[in-house]
């Protein structure tokens, strides 16, 4: 098939979702030691629907808590600062990461799930390896496949020759994908996140998620999600037709510092964590 133009592929994509100016000064305040919760509250009160939805959340059973949760202050306290952030993004992204993804064998609903396993296991392996800010692995996470939405309906045309050159020629399907297309989902994705003018180690671990040893501005960032990627592929959360494709890379496991032995006890602990963020969604967003 005829390769396409990166720049003119993204210009002529409508589905590539704005993102909502909410996002990014929550971004910023959750990232600023120096803000408060009547910071946060004011801008999360700019959308009602978030707010109605944060509420909801915060009276859940997933919670738990003993009394009826009233205001947004009220949400902020119990809930903290990292999951606010994770709600807002996870409430942005919702729609475009739920819809099928045929080109890459995904139904409706799967790539959500893999995405939002990825976060919760790159957020749990960050806290492990005791990297700052963890919360941004839980948003690289999430956002490391939002090119494959894009490239569907170009995979679709170019699956089975990429298939056939792996099998004939022993290559990756990451290299295969970029011969045939032009581009690989992650150098897709990257560009999308340059548009919405995400941070370049964000831009970063989205371009390299398959290919941590290519990172430059923050290789520990893009070990952690390629790491965790590797994880709920094993788990077998939304595999798609190049699930088994991607190995964990040495250079990854180097840069977290972790033996074989920790990482499946990671993989352990992460199922449990699944468990109840399954339960998680369930309250935020209703049943796929």
């Amino acid at each position: 098939m005829r390769k396409i133009s990166l720049e003119g592929l993204i210009q002529q994509v409508e589905d590539v979702p704005v993102l909502p100016n909410v996002v990014y000064q929550v971004m910023a305040l959750t990232e600023d030691p120096h803000s408060t919760i009547q910071d946060l509250e004011q801008v999360i009160l700019q959308d009602q629907s978030l707010t109605a939805r944060i509420l909801r959340l915060a009276n859940s059973a997933y919670y738990g808590y003993p009394r009826k949760i009233s205001t947004l202050s009220e949400a902020v306290v119990l809930l903290g600062f990292s999951t606010m952030r994770n709600i807002v993004l996870a409430a942005t992204m919702n729609k475009f990461l739920l819809q099928e993804v045929p080109g890459y064998g995904l139904q409706r609903g799967e790539l959500w799930r893999h995405s939002q396993s990825c976060a919760v296991t790159a957020w749990y392996i960050a806290k492990k390896a005791k990297m700052k800010q963890s919360d941004k692995a839980y948003t690289a996470a999430l956002l490391e496949d939002i090119g494959k939405v894009i490239l569907s309906i170009y995979m679709e045309e170019a699956y089975e020759e990429i298939l056939k050159r792996m099998e004939e020629e022993k290559r990756s399907f990451l290299h295969v994908e970029k011969e045939i297309l032009g581009f690989h989902h992650g150098e897709i994705g990257a560009k999308i996140a340059e548009k919405w003018n995400l941070p370049p180690d964000l831009v970063e671990v989205i371009a390299y998620h398959h290919e941590p040893e290519q990172a430059k501005e923050n290789p520990l960032l893009t070990s952690i999600v390629h790491v965790a990627n590797g994880l709920v592929m094993m788990m077998g959360i939304g595999l798609g037709v190049d699930g088994t494709a991607y190995p964990i890379s040495d250079f990854a496991l180097q840069q977290l510092g972790m033996s074989t032995l920790e990482i499946q006890q990671i993989m352990s602990d992460v199922s449990d964590l699944l468990v109840d963020e399954d339960a998680f969604l369930t309250d935020f967003l209703g049943r796929v």
